[in-house]
């Protein structure tokens, strides 16, 4: 039995920098036609210069793959119109940071005041450019994306023309924003499809499956696959596929990220077969995307068998999803 994917793109992916950038890039750009690079390096990306720089030490890092770095910048109150007028001819969206939420975000956005963000975010509008979000608060560890809703809301509310994509949500409460405002999209992972806390914290810790936003409970599980399997026109795949080396997550003070890059496409027809969604798959880690974001993918077929595929225990010094665990599908062929 095999099934065939189409140009399929990663709307969420982190490929670092450096060591890095090298050992992980060329994963992505042998399963995947195109990714949205997220900018949370250090130093973030925040200039013309570090963007162009980035997406050429991407190309030269994935050899002769065929993969669409898809660019963007990290979030700035004090970005100007022509600037962005400037970066637009390289980016495709800018992702926003609460300060301090996640890996890398310090420098993000100290407050969500809509006026303090207001010059930014028309220009964008004007602009065509899309706002990525990372939705969380500094609140209780399990609430913090819940108790974003009314940022989303107002931000929805206050520029209708503005494509606001939550990323990596968690929560049935997040969900039911898709249906609330036209201008709200959202990512959705493979672990955050799979897991609960449970998962990670229910028994013996799981470091490789720690990741922010946390895993939820299993009714916000159930809701993102609900919208997920059926392939809601609003939401797409991005894996959040955040690379650290085994002594930063096998430790006190584990770093939060799940790497799922090389084995994300097997676990979703894995997981879309389990529900009879397999027709589904194409529009949810391709067709989505490109017609919310407006883009034409770069040309990639991928031919995925029932065949066992043994994951190996790491690539490099990254330990993957399902690490020395058997999945029932593999990759046959990639054109």
């Amino acid at each position: 039995m095999t099934h065939t994917l189409l140009s399929p793109l990663d709307m969420h992916l982190h490929l670092r920098d450096e060591a890095m950038l090298k050992t992980v890039a060329p994963l992505s750009a042998y399963s995947f036609a195109g990714g949205m690079i997220m900018p949370n390096l250090v130093p973030p990306i925040t200039t013309i210069e570090a963007v162009t720089g980035y997406k050429e030490r991407i190309f030269k890092a994935i050899g002769l793959n065929t993969f669409d770095p898809l660019m963007s910048l990290f979030f700035r109150a004090d970005y100007t119109y022509e600037f962005l007028k400037q970066a637009s001819l390289h980016i495709k969206a800018l992702k926003l940071y609460p300060s301090g939420i996640t890996t890398n975000s310090e420098g993000g956005v100290a407050s969500m005041d809509v006026s303090a963000l207001r010059v930014v975010l028309e220009a964008m509008s004007d602009l065509g450019l899309i706002l990525c979000v990372h939705g969380e608060t500094n609140g209780f560890v399990m609430d913090r994306e819940k108790e974003f809703t009314p940022i989303y809301e107002s931000l929805a509310r206050a520029f209708p023309k503005l494509k606001i994509v939550m990323e990596h949500i968690t929560t049935k409460e997040s969900v039911a924003l898709l249906e609330k405002y036209e201008n709200l999209y959202a990512t959705i992972t493979l672990h955050h499809l799979l897991i609960t806390l449970d998962d990670v914290a229910g028994g013996m810790l799981q470091p490789h499956l720690f990741c922010k936003p946390i895993a939820k409970r299993y009714e916000d599980k159930e809701a993102l696959l609900e919208v997920a399997l059926k392939a809601h026109p609003k939401v797409m795949f991005g894996s959040d596929s955040a690379p650290h080396p085994i002594h930063a997550k096998e430790c006190c003070g584990c770093a939060a990220g799940v790497f799922t890059a090389p084995i994300a496409l097997q676990a979703l027809v894995e997981l879309f077969e389990s529900h009879n969604a397999l027709a589904h798959l194409q529009a949810f880690v391709s067709n989505n995307a490109q017609a919310i974001y407006g883009y034409k993918a770069l040309h990639k077929e991928l031919v995925l068998e029932k065949k066992s595929f043994l994951v190996t225990h790491a690539y490099g010094n990254v330990v993957p999803m399902f690490a020395n665990k058997t999945l029932a599908w593999s990759i046959k062929s990639v054109v």
